[in-house]
Parts: structure tokens; C-alpha cells; sequence
């Protein structure tokens, strides 16, 4: 595949952890561009009624997602992630579950 490839990441927060993992959202896109993973292209995230984080941004490739996997950066990033929440199916989200899904951003 050449080109960009864009990836929907869901994350449950750990209870407590809600504020935590909005921050590590905000940010983490910023620093996967900033070591030349993801693209220019603006990261889209929202939050679920169940407190449930959707992100939508894009990776440079998919080989560069292959070799994310042994990125210190991605490495730390994922340590904190997993600190503060789950990784999710988008199918177990209730609201993803609707035809047509209203999404409270996050700023």
C-alpha cells in the first residue's frame, strides 16, 4: 500500500484514569509526527457516552506501523497508555453502534 494509512484507535479509560488518558490523546499524535510516523494530517478524537476515547489519525505507511512495534518512542507511549486504559473493539462501543453516531469532541 503506498501512502498514509489511517487507523482508528479505541481506548477505555481506567477507572480515575479519564483525564489522564484525554492528555496522552491530545499529545501523542505530536510526537509520532514528531519522530516521523504519522503524517501532517490532523488527528480527529471524541469521546462516547461510556467515557470510551475514539481517535482517528494517520500513519505514514503501513510498513512504518510494521516497525512502530520496536520504536522506543511508541514503546514509552504505549507503557503510558497502558496505564491508563484499555484497548478496545470499536463493536463493543454502544454508540458505535448506531447507523449514524453523535461523538463529543475532545478539545
Amino acid at each position: 500500500m503506498a501512502g498514509g494509512c489511517v487507523v482508528v484507535a479505541v481506548y477505555k479509560p481506567r477507572p480515575g484514569k479519564e483525564a489522564e488518558l484525554a492528555a496522552l490523546v491530545r499529545d501523542h499524535v505530536g510526537d509520532l509526527r514528531a519522530v516521523g510516523l504519522v503524517t501532517d494530517r490532523a488527528p480527529i478524537a471524541a469521546i462516547a457516552s461510556d467515557g470510551t476515547i475514539i481517535e482517528v489519525f494517520e500513519w505514514v505507511s503501513e510498513e512504518v506501523i510494521a516497525g512502530a512495534h520496536a520504536h522506543p518512542v511508541v514503546q514509552e507511549m504505549w507503557k503510558k497508555f497502558e496505564a491508563c486504559c484499555w484497548y478496545e473493539t470499536p463493536a463493543n462501543v454502544p454508540d458505535l453502534q448506531r447507523m449514524f453516531i453523535s461523538l463529543t469532541p475532545l478539545d
